[in-house]
């Protein structure tokens, strides 16, 4: 009787994550296959299908599809799929299995005072972690979410040669760092105009340039992927700035 809220649960977290992630996703019943454990007329497999598509409805209506005989061999399933460049791949799923729990001889005293078996619920959210991570690259080509990104910002001096634009870098990547952010430098003797054209080509999501003005201010010039205009923000704000796009309550 606790399944459908359970599955829900699970459904309404999986969501989340994948909002979170920017990828689009549909939801899939997959009942009975043709070959499962159990006797034929086992009644369990039709009150766990009819709990699911419970769920199913509280959760997407009937924005969702049924997958004839998709099932595992052990209980019925919902499977997750997201699109990745026209096409739908499964990723996370939810799967009941009462099998296990009986051949373990597992039980537990219902409301009623009766001994019954549990049912277990197999939870994905992700699914496959290479199949993810080979979703987003595809989806983000290179330019990942400031959270997820592993080259957030570049700072640069405009001028290598100035020990006060060195000192100010220097102090701005030590702080980025103690944050823990993916911060690297460029002290190069490159032109700076090549060096933000790099950063861009690299996707880093952000380039801070510090020149004698910012570096007598504390603060960077900040330039975001993709843009073609700076604006100037202290340090402790820059600091505060990246916390919130780092956090995934932002």
């Amino acid at each position: 009787e606790q399944v459908a809220a359970e599955v829900l649960g699970v459904l309404k977290l999986q969501r989340r994550v994948y909002e979170k992630l920017g990828l689009k996703a549909s939801f899939e019943l997959a009942s009975r296959p043709a070959k499962a454990l159990g006797d034929g007329n086992d009644g369990l497999w039709l009150l766990a299908e009819r709990a699911l598509r419970a769920a199913l409805h509280e959760f997407a209506g009937d924005e969702w599809s049924l997958d004839e005989g998709g099932g595992a061999f052990y209980g019925p399933k919902i499977d997750c799929k997201v699109e990745a460049s026209g096409r739908w791949l499964q990723c996370a799923s939810v799967q009941l299995d009462f099998q296990m729990p009986r051949r373990f001889g597992l039980q537990y005293v219902d409301a009623g005072g009766q001994r019954r078996a549990p049912v277990l619920i197999h939870r994905a959210v992700l699914g496959s972690i290479e199949r993810m991570m080979a979703v987003l690259a595809e989806r983000c080509q290179g330019r990942w979410p400031f959270w997820l990104s592993p080259r957030q910002v570049l700072i640069v001096p405009v001028h290598a040669g100035d020990e006060g634009q060195r000192a100010a870098v220097a102090k701005a990547h030590a702080a980025l760092r103690n944050d823990g952010f993916a911060v690297e430098l460029d002290l190069s003797d490159a032109d700076l105009r090549y060096k933000i054209k790099e950063s861009q080509q690299r996707c880093f999501n952000y380039v801070a340039v510090i020149g004698s003005r910012e570096a007598a201010a504390g603060a960077v010039s900040l330039r975001a992927l993709g843009e073609k205009r700076s604006r100037n923000v202290p340090l402790a704000e820059l600091r505060a700035l990246f916390a919130q796009m780092a956090s995934l309550d932002c």
